[in-house]
């Protein structure tokens, strides 16, 4: 069993399950040891406002500190969640100027292409706030999986001897001020996907794969050490389809089931945090309190 929380519109309510003390963090979660801060919510609506307020929290804090908010997207749903950011007041309170972007996964195929995740971050984000251009950093869609991999890192790497992008004490990878993941059902994260090769690769901050399971086949990926490395990482799941991969990612579960990416992601020094609808967490320890 594992504490849960569980956020509406009017009120909070909380079960701290085997009378286990809970432990308040940012905007009300609950932390579970070695699992982060889960944040549970009734609709998809609250999910999105309180993200919003997560991202800005953190962009302001990271501006205040650094001067800078290093911000690296993924694709799928995650962008539309974020959808309240081209809105009041974050529209006019954020400090967009500051905001360097970056990509944790990408497909490689041409940036206008519908597979693309810069195209849909384009669309559904960075065309409705005032980003900098040039603080806007994809891959070079006109080469290979394994050169745009190469590049893109190069790329990181230049920023952090700037500073732009900090750099973990614990490791030589960049500290992401904030790293932001989907989740598929069958546990992927970033283009991590269950039983691949890329889930043992500990020595290059970005690599590729031209096998995906799902297409598009070639992409592009960080590797775990450089997400593990960040300050905040944030996982964005929604959805009753996700449910099992999420309970397995997060509750204690029997040493024979398999090790789901999303379960690796484990930050050394950082903060992570669970951004969770209902059904996405209906499979989760202690769901009795939270099912209607």
């Amino acid at each position: 069993m594992i504490d849960v929380e569980l956020f509406n519109s009017k009120h909070t309510y909380g079960v701290a399950a085997r009378g286990t003390p809970r432990r308040m963090a940012l905007s009300g979660g609950v932390v579970r040891q070695g699992r982060g801060e889960l944040r549970i919510h009734e609709s998809l609506d609250e999910l999105s406002t309180d993200l919003a307020d997560y991202i800005a929290e953190l962009s302001e804090a990271s501006v205040k500190e650094r001067g800078v908010f290093s911000i690296a997207l993924s694709g799928g749903s995650l962008i539309g969640l974020m959808g309240k950011l081209c809105e009041a007041p974050y529209n006019r309170t954020v400090d967009w100027a500051k905001w360097y972007i970056f990509w944790a996964d990408e497909r490689v195929v041409a940036k206008n292409h519908t597979d693309s995740n810069y195209k849909l971050a384009k669309d559904g984000l960075l065309s409705k706030v005032p980003i900098i251009p040039s603080h806007v950093h994809s891959i070079n869609d006109a080469v290979s999986a394994e050169e745009a991999a190469s590049e893109y890192e190069f790329v990181i790497r230049q920023l952090v001897k700037t500073r732009m992008v900090s750099v973990s004490e614990v490791s030589d990878c960049p500290k992401f001020d904030l790293i932001l993941l989907g989740m598929g059902p069958d546990g992927h994260v970033a283009s991590l996907f269950p039983n691949h090769a890329v889930l043992n690769e500990k020595s290059e901050w970005v690599t590729f794969i031209i096998d995906s399971p799902k297409p598009p086949p070639e992409r592009i990926t960080f590797t775990l050490p450089v997400i593990n490395s960040a300050s905040n990482v944030a996982v964005v799941v929604a959805g009753e389809a996700k449910s099992e991969a999420v309970h397995l990612a997060i509750d204690d579960v029997e040493p024979d089931c398999p090790k789901l990416p999303a379960g690796m992601v484990q930050p050394m020094t950082g903060k992570l945090v669970w951004f969770l609808d209902k059904g996405a967490a209906s499979k989760l320890d202690g769901d009795q309190f939270y099912k209607s």
